[in-house]
């Protein structure tokens, strides 16, 4: 049986427009959230609370980084593609952070936020 890639490059895109990106993607793998409940005699059951769909990632800031974009689009459609070939889109997207470009390491660290998010 042959190896699988599970690690290493991803890719992602804004509104169509491919981000240059230094290390890898972070997304929800569930839309829900599950704590246990604890009584006297240990866990009761849990409780379950919605996370908000998002994309986290370090982004290069190079001379074409869509700058106007990011900061002040909130409607835009986030494709991260992981390198084990799983796809999550977060439509609606928003910056969520205040995102400071880092001139040393020349990236800025990126949270996007949005209304919507799938896994293929």
């Amino acid at each position: 049986m042959a190896a699988e890639r599970l690690a290493g490059t991803c890719f992602i895109k804004v509104n169509g427009q491919l981000l240059s990106i230094k290390g890898g993607l972070e997304a929800p793998l569930s839309d829900t959230k599950r704590e246990p409940l604890l009584d006297s005699s240990g866990v009761a059951g849990f409780k379950e609370t919605p996370v908000a769909p998002y994309v986290k990632v370090t982004a290069l800031f190079k001379k074409d980084f869509p700058m106007d974009t990011v900061t002040n689009a909130t409607d835009m459609s986030i494709q991260a593609e992981f390198a084990n070939g799983k796809i999550y889109t977060l439509g609606d997207g928003w910056l969520a952070n205040e995102a400071p470009a880092k001139g040393e390491e020349g990236e800025i660290e990126l949270e996007f936020n949005g209304m919507r998010g799938n896994w293929q």
